[in-house]
């Protein structure tokens, strides 16, 4: 499967180009046939949408059905919809809608409600598939489910193992005020924080947006070592929050959880924040080794293609539906249905993923993540971040196993 997929992924060296038909892709293998339908939870309604993620999902159907000839020669299509990640009603309509349409599997973009699809889906026999479980009772079982990336806690866990080699020993962070991120905070942030040997504070902003001045008060307030954001549902909120704490002349660590785009519009007043991810970024293009330097390339090609802005939930995107076609490409499957579709993504073992690592096994009996590797990355200069490790940082297995599903 391995080298299969090595052979499907040196498509991504093709030229590209914008033709008349807004694609990006030039002498490529074109798919045709009949599509394969894909669903795809959007959290793009309510007041903590992330836009990127149509953005990264536009650009890789073009890439998928222009450039590397589709999944064994078929086109797919998205069937988008839109969910609010305040109201998981939304989530378990999409999930019947999707059964309705007969899809062979349904991308889970992120999204904080997640679990209200799971007895739909499964049922249904579509197999869930993303990057991260947002929602921890998702991420805690591994029925009809596979995540390419590492789990919530290998991001906390990862960030913290940092800190505390770096001397630091407190940490304040602040999210949206919805349930899921009390969740995260309560069973995840705090425990690994006292496992770790860190104090952890948590504070909560309204869900339509905060007082950005105000919240750099309190989260400076203390002057703990690092603060910024747990998450964030967009990368205005980080740029705006950096800019916020800059002003009131807070020293420590800045860290602005996934996002990208304030290291492009704060310059050098980004530099000395960091950020984590589970795959390769732009800004980190001149450190990301091969295959990733090429495909980071590529999906920023036909990224740039669209309209609106990517951030790191487009490429996150980009990149689950990358690896999701070239799995089932290297698997050689023809008929896809979505029981096929999850016994070919969970016999995934020592596979290189398209933007992050390799992924060791994805038929876990523990865990749907078929990784625990992440990325903390510096901002060291404008527009520019390093991984602070050099490299995926391996969160310690101890701390993770306290966590259901995550190791």
């Amino acid at each position: 499967m391995a080298v299969a997929a090595a052979c499907v992924l040196s498509f991504a060296a093709c030229s590209q180009d914008d033709d008349s038909g807004g694609s990006a892709a030039e002498n490529g293998t074109k798919a045709s046939g009949d599509a394969i339908k894909i669903g795809l939870f959007n959290p793009s309604l309510g007041a903590v949408p992330q836009p990127g993620v149509t953005v990264g999902k536009n650009a890789a159907v073009d890439y998928i059905n222009n450039q590397i000839g589709g999944i064994n020669g078929r086109p797919i299509e998205i069937v988008d919809c839109g969910i609010d990640q305040a109201s998981p009603e939304s989530t378990s309509a999409c999930a019947t809608q999707f059964q309705e349409q007969g899809v062979v599997a349904a991308i889970d973009a992120y999204n904080t409600q997640s679990a209200a699809a799971l007895k739909t889906l499964t049922a249904a026999g579509i197999p869930l598939v993303g990057q991260i479980p947002f929602n921890l009772t998702t991420g805690a079982q591994t029925a009809n489910r596979v995540y390419f990336g590492p789990p919530p806690a290998a991001f906390l866990v990862g960030f913290m193992q940092q800190l505390k080699a770096a001397g630091k020993t407190s940490l304040k962070l602040a999210n949206a005020d919805l349930p899921e991120a009390h969740v995260v905070f309560d069973q995840l942030l705090k425990p690994m924080g006292a496992l770790l040997g860190i104090k952890v504070d948590a504070i909560y902003y309204p869900a339509t947006g905060p007082n950005f001045t105000q919240l750099a008060s309190t989260l400076a307030d203390g002057n703990p070592a690092a603060t910024g954001l747990m998450t964030s549902p967009m990368d205005s909120t980080c740029t705006k929050l950096a800019e916020s704490l800059r002003s009131i002349n807070y020293k420590g660590t800045i860290f602005l959880a996934a996002c990208t785009d304030f290291i492009s519009e704060l310059g050098d007043q980004a530099v000395g924040a960091q950020t984590y991810s589970p795959i390769w970024q732009p800004p980190s293009a001149d450190s990301a080794p091969e295959p990733a330097k090429t495909n980071l390339a590529t999906a920023q090609k036909f990224i740039d293609n669209q309209e609106g802005n990517a951030g790191f939930y487009g490429y996150g995107t980009f990149s689950i539906l990358a690896d999701f076609a070239n799995i089932l490409n290297a698997a050689k499957v023809t008929d896809i249905t979505g029981p096929v579709v999850l016994t070919a993504l969970k016999a995934v073992k020592d596979y290189q993923s398209f933007l992050g690592p390799k992924l060791a096994n994805c038929g876990k009996a523990t865990s749907p993540n078929c990784t625990t590797e992440m990325l903390l990355f510096d901002v060291v200069a404008n527009n520019k971040t390093q991984p602070v490790t050099g490299g995926f940082i391996t969160p310690l297995p101890a701390a993770l196993a306290k966590i259901p599903g995550a190791a």
